[in-house]
C-alpha cells in the first residue's frame, strides 16, 4: 500500500476538520471487475448454447426445451449479473474510507466527502451469510451508513477489514466511542 503526495495533503486537510488519521480501508475494485468478467464470460456461454438449442427445439416437446431454458436463463442471469457488477465497479472505483477522530473521509475516484459523525443517522450491518461462496462474492458481509441528508453509503467484504471499519462506524456514532488518531491522547 502505497501513499501518495496527494493522498497526505488530502488527509491533512480532512485532519483540520475531523481530527487526526486512524486508518484507511480500501476497496478493490479489481475483484469487483474480475467478477464482472467471469460472470459475463458465464452469460455469454450461456446464451451462445441457448440460443441455437432453443431455435432448435421449437415445434419439440421432449428434454430439449429444458436444457434450452436452463441455458437461456443461465446466459440472462450471468449477464445480468455482470454488468451490474461492472456498473457497481465503475461506480466505486479508487474507494476508500479513511477513519478519523470525529468522521471519516469516503473516497471515490478522486472525490472525497468529508463526513462527521453527527451527519450519520444510522449504521445496518449484517453479516454471516451462509449461501455458498458469499463472501468471494462481496455478499458475505454488508454495512449501510445512512446520512441526514438521506444518502447512503454501502460498505462490502470488497473493502478491507469491512467489518472492522462498521464497527468503528458504529461505535463513534451510537456508542460515542470516538477513535484515537496516531499520536493523539484523547483527555477526559
Amino acid at each position: 500500500m502505497s501513499t501518495t503526495l496527494g493522498d497526505l495533503m488530502r488527509r491533512t486537510d480532512a485532519a483540520r476538520q475531523l481530527g487526526g488519521f486512524v486508518r484507511e480501508h480500501r476497496t478493490n475494485g479489481s475483484r469487483r471487475l474480475t467478477q464482472a468478467g467471469v460472470m459475463m464470460c458465464v452469460g455469454a456461454v450461456g446464451l451462445a448454447f441457448g440460443i441455437p438449442v432453443t431455435v432448435a427445439t421449437i415445434g419439440t416437446t421432449e428434454g430439449a426445451p429444458e436444457l434450452a431454458g436452463l441455458l437461456l436463463g443461465v446466459g440472462l442471469v450471468g449477464m445480468g449479473l455482470g454488468i451490474w457488477r461492472l456498473v457497481q465497479g465503475f461506480r466505486t472505483r479508487e474507494q476508500s474510507f479513511d477513519i478519523h477522530e470525529r468522521g471519516l473521509t469516503h473516497r471515490v475516484a478522486g472525490t472525497a466527502t468529508l463526513i462527521p459523525w453527527q451527519d450519520i443517522e444510522t449504521v445496518g450491518a449484517h453479516g454471516d451469510d451462509g449461501r455458498p461462496l458469499a463472501e468471494a462474492r462481496g455478499a458475505g458481509f454488508t454495512c449501510v451508513i445512512k446520512l441526514h441528508d438521506g444518502r447512503s453509503i454501502r460498505i462490502d467484504t470488497f473493502t478491507e477489514d469491512a467489518r472492522q471499519l462498521a464497527q468503528t462506524v458504529h461505535s463513534a456514532v451510537h456508542l460515542g466511542r470516538l477513535p484515537e488518531g496516531r499520536g493523539h491522547r484523547r483527555t477526559s
